[in-house]
């Protein structure tokens, strides 16, 4: 029953890729963190009796702290200690406890049983519209302005909604109305987005993995800054499909080890990706091979074509027999490529593609 009245907070978690759009026209930058990513709340009487939480740690000690007086009593009598008698005075605990629930105003207001009622209607929300149009990733925000003034203003904002949130900034972790910014291990400048340069170093110093369980970590530290490789499917192919007995002696890991320093020499020379620009062409540079589909997507800035983004994505069992247009028309389709180029007039491809795609209409 309590399920079926429990309104659900639908605020899913936006993802990395999205926060770092619309940042073209900024030249100013600031990156903000928050003092505490968990927004805790606490619970009235009326609310626990109906929730299905954990009890907290205060309270488990209380029960503890009962059994143990409880067993001592009974052990006590059974012992026949002639100067033991039942009391009914309350122990140390029990004292602290009930004073600073007496002492605390917050705790009487929560322990009310009507505390999370409106005396009348509801409160009145209409002064809480959004500073810009932008999410936070937990307690991570980053946002900018196209002057310094401009970038200054908004902070001013953002920081009075913060004071009326209660939200606290840690002002060691934050950087203000500068040129370039570090934010979820990106370095966001006006010129573009660049990946964490001391995480991509320490990537290019790892040995090559001695099991398959480090070898899928590693993957797993490229598979976030994956947009920066360019053909980062193709290189990590033969590091995808090693099984354990390949790294037992008599395996042969040639081609893993020549993907592997290939992939590190990607990552030392990883480009700064432009801002994807909504307003201009996007040009897309496919490549599909045996095994993996890989797709770049470019748009000009000062007369010249820079990458925008790299992605791909390794072929399923049944993909791998589809003629190679067909192979060119998934990476099209992969994800990360349909999403800023849709709606876009121009979209440089393979001229194998258009002819295949005209002979299936």
């Amino acid at each position: 029953m309590v399920n079926t009245v429990t309104a659900i907070m639908e605020y899913a978690m936006p993802l990395v890729d999205d926060l770092l759009t619309e940042l073209e026209n900024y030249l100013w930058f600031c990156s903000l963190d928050a003092a505490s990513g968990v927004w805790a709340i606490m619970m009235t009487m009326r609310e626990r009796k109906i929730s299905a939480f954990r009890k907290d740690g205060w309270e488990r000690y209380a029960e503890r702290m009962k059994l143990a007086e409880e067993a001592t009593k009974t052990q006590r009598s059974l012992d026949g200690d002639s100067d033991f008698t039942l009391t009914t005075t309350r122990t140390k605990f029990e004292a602290d406890r009930q004073a600073s629930s007496e002492l605390d105003p917050v705790l009487r207001m929560v322990n009310d049983p009507y505390a999370d009622m409106f005396a009348t209607n509801e409160p009145d929300e209409s002064s809480l519209v959004p500073v810009f149009q932008r999410r936070s990733f937990v307690d991570d925000i980053c946002f900018g302005g196209t002057t310094f003034d401009d970038c200054l203003g908004t902070l001013d904002k953002l920081l009075e909604r913060f004071e009326e949130g209660r939200i606290i900034v840690s002002f060691t972790k934050s950087i203000f109305c500068q040129s370039k910014v570090d934010f979820l291990s990106h370095e966001v400048s006006s010129e573009g987005i660049r990946a964490d340069p001391k995480k991509m170093t320490a990537i290019t110093k790892l040995p090559f993995p001695k099991s398959k369980k480090g070898m899928q970590q590693f993957l797993g530290s490229l598979n976030y800054y994956s947009r920066f490789i360019q053909d980062f499917t193709v290189y990590g192919a033969a590091l995808y499909q090693l099984k354990e007995d390949d790294f037992f002696d008599g395996g042969d890991l040639a081609a893993a080890k020549e993907s592997f320093t290939a992939l590190q020499r990607k990552v030392a020379d990883a480009p700064i990706l432009r801002h994807f620009d909504a307003k201009k062409a996007v040009h897309i540079m496919l490549y599909a091979s045996e095994r993996t589909l890989s797709a770049t997507l470019m748009q000009m800035h000062d007369d010249k074509l820079h990458p925008v983004r790299f992605c791909g994505r390794v072929l399923k069992d049944a993909e791998m027999n589809y003629h190679s247009a067909e192979k060119e028309a998934l990476a099209f389709a992969a994800q990360g490529v349909l999403h800023p180029a849709g709606g876009k007039d121009t979209a440089c491809v393979h001229p194998i593609l258009y002819t295949w795609m005209g002979s299936q209409i």
